[in-house]
């Protein structure tokens, strides 16, 4: 098209397109140009800097919901990934080269270290029931990088003969630069509690929403008491009818003497005027026993045992290795499996080989435990001196490579087949005891 002014003459050409179109996220790299879509909750929050939070962003912000989720994606991402491969004993025994497997379960993406990798995944199983590990492949075809997608990002889709693709939206994380749609043979989908259906999990968070939203409205609650110099709403009674006019007055003149910075005041209601309070106090509405409810309904949700984030009582027996195996079995083993099972599945593992995660690291600062159940493992003849020592990170002694059992333990069947010793004594008939006696007395 071209445009005159005065005596310029302009040639204005479309350009031509050079990237996806855009799907509401920013792009990487803006000096590719382009146009970019602005989301906003309503219009005019972008220039107002108002940015509208999603109902699993406010729940987090509850003490309890943070405590459980943190708590076990911590605790998980603190766990050693092992490669191991199966002797021909049946024994699994850990890798330790500079494989392309080796490597990938040492860090599977750039981004991430394997501990960061593991806790943003229970992260995402506890917060929305789904992880979605996208295969990104060498020019062999082997896995050489596992993309850890956005759940909010993916849709599942299934085809009338039973196929089932998984639709990826764009994910700069990722580097999908626009929707594609891939077959299940690319993703390792982890899900959690699917009640309604097979490829769709629920998340733990959803079912602790109602209470988690409970707490955060009774601590709002209380941030609004206490902001207000602890003093609740109220209102002037009087028995008779008060002109408008007086009625601001008499409130304009409340709030300037008695709101804010000025409690302690005294005040002095004539002409029949009486003060009532509004709100609720906090003795009345039983506060604390609330708030303290909501965290203790937020840990059963989670499975995680209430003492764990303070808001049970301690148990009343002195055993961590107990408490620590009651809470690897109630809120950790669950995601644990499913880590360990869907890891072999993304790296395409043989059938010779697995993961596991060493959980041994719950109880690195529980030495006493430790010690106990090495001298008892030792003890039995089960492991060796020098293989409790590794465990323990010390090096081997001379003559520990072998398990020690003790010289008088017996096989059940050689003790009831063994010959008695030739020279055993001999024991002499017992004479009559009446005998005895009869022949004292006489």
């Amino acid at each position: 098209m071209r445009l005159a002014i005065g005596s310029y003459e302009l040639t204005l050409a479309r350009k031509a397109a050079t990237e996806p179109r855009s799907t509401g996220l920013p792009y990487p790299d803006r000096a590719r140009g382009g146009w970019h879509s602005i989301l906003e909750p309503f219009a005019g929050a972008w220039q107002r800097g108002i940015v509208a939070e999603d109902g699993k962003s406010q729940l987090l912000r509850f003490g309890s919901i943070f405590a459980c989720m943190s708590l076990i994606a911590g605790d998980i991402g603190r766990m050693r990934p092992m490669l191991q491969i199966r002797q021909p004993s049946g024994t699994w025994v850990e890798v330790d080269d500079d494989s392309r497997l080796s490597r990938l379960v040492r860090k599977p993406h750039p981004f991430y270290t394997w501990g960061q990798f593991l806790e943003s995944w229970v992260t995402s199983r506890l917060m929305w029931g789904n992880v979605y590990l996208l295969k990104e492949r060498r020019e062999d075809g082997a896995v050489g990088r596992l993309h850890l997608l956005s759940p909010e990002l993916v849709a599942v889709k299934l085809t009338p003969d039973g196929g089932v693709y998984y639709q990826l939206n764009r994910d700069v994380h990722a580097a999908i630069e626009e929707p594609i749609l891939v077959p299940a043979s690319e993703i390792a989908h982890d899900r959690t509690h699917c009640f309604f259906h097979p490829l769709i999990g629920l998340s733990a968070l959803s079912a602790a929403a109602a209470s988690g939203t409970f707490g955060r409205k009774i601590q709002e609650q209380s941030c609004t008491f206490f902001a207000n110099a602890s003093q609740p709403g109220g209102h002037l009674t009087a028995e008779g009818n008060i002109p408008d006019e007086t009625a601001e007055r008499l409130k304009r003149e409340f709030e300037d003497k008695f709101a804010g910075g000025f409690i302690g005041r005294l005040l002095v209601t004539g002409s029949g005027l009486k003060y009532e309070p509004l709100a609720m106090p906090a003795h009345d509405a039983q506060l604390i026993e609330q708030l303290k409810w909501t965290g203790e309904d937020c840990a059963r949700t989670f499975k995680v045992p209430g003492y764990k984030i303070g808001v049970g009582p301690l148990p009343s027996f002195n055993n961590i290795a107990q408490l620590q195996n009651d809470y690897l079995g109630q809120a950790l083993q669950p995601a644990i499996t499913a880590i360990e099972l869907l890891m072999a599945e993304a790296l395409e593992l043989p059938p010779n080989m697995r993961i596991e995660l060493d959980t041994a690291a719950l109880l690195r600062l529980d030495p006493l435990s430790r010690a106990e159940t090495a001298a008892k493992l030792v003890g039995a003849g089960i492991l060796s001196p020098n293989e409790a020592r590794a465990a323990e990170n010390l090096p081997p002694v001379r003559g520990g490579d072998q398990p020690f059992m003790q010289q008088q333990m017996w096989q059940v069947g050689q003790l009831a087949s063994r010959t008695p010793p030739t020279d055993a004594p001999t024991t002499p008939p017992a004479k009559d005891w009446r005998a005895r006696h009869v022949t004292k007395d006489m």
